[in-house]
């Protein structure tokens, strides 16, 4: 790799962690080319950013980073970044399905905003938050809460009558 390209990568690179919402740190050592090919493409799906990385490219690009000197057990071995850019949890999930089939691709950690994530968060924490559309229901649900009660009290009165019509009915002997 001569200058230049050192130089566009890096760039590259920075540019992904200036734009990013989070990154997933993994180890790929092991997959055969059909097995990344699968991966790649549930990325593509999902809207996620991958890249097979140099270690020493990303500490470069990284260098003005809060995160800097954190990362630097992230980046031993192999490694292959997955960046998203408006939903923190979807690189972690799609990792996290694929890892089910696959159990040669490992987490190495992650990065949220600028806080460094563990293994063991990435997987337990970052892949089961809620995805944007979850979220919006769960608010939706949240609001309509109270209304759906007010509606139930406005009710309750008639259906009381009702049940006591009929209790009475039943108490007089008509079925």
């Amino acid at each position: 790799m001569n200058r230049a390209e050192r130089t566009n990568s890096i760039s590259e690179i920075r540019d992904r962690f200036a734009r990013m919402v989070s990154a997933v740190f993994v180890d790929f050592a092991g997959m055969t080319v059909d097995e990344v090919t699968k991966l790649r493409q549930e990325f593509q799906k999902a809207g996620v950013d991958y890249k097979v990385v140099k270690n020493s490219l990303v500490h470069c690009a990284v260098d003005d980073r809060p995160y800097a000197n954190t990362i630097g057990p992230l980046l031993k071995g192999m490694t292959g970044i997955a960046w998203s850019y408006e939903e923190p949890g979807i690189a972690a999930k799609v990792i996290k399905a694929f890892a089910k089939e696959n159990h040669k691709l490992k987490i190495k950690g992650g990065i949220v905003e600028s806080d460094v994530l563990s293994a063991a968060n990435v997987e337990n924490v970052l892949a089961t938050m809620p995805g944007k559309n979850e979220l919006r229901s769960m608010l939706l649900a949240t609001f309509m809460a109270p209304m759906q009660g007010l509606v139930r009290q406005l009710n309750a009165p008639r259906q009381n009558f009702a049940y006591l019509l009929d209790a009475r009915k039943r108490q007089l002997g008509g079925e």
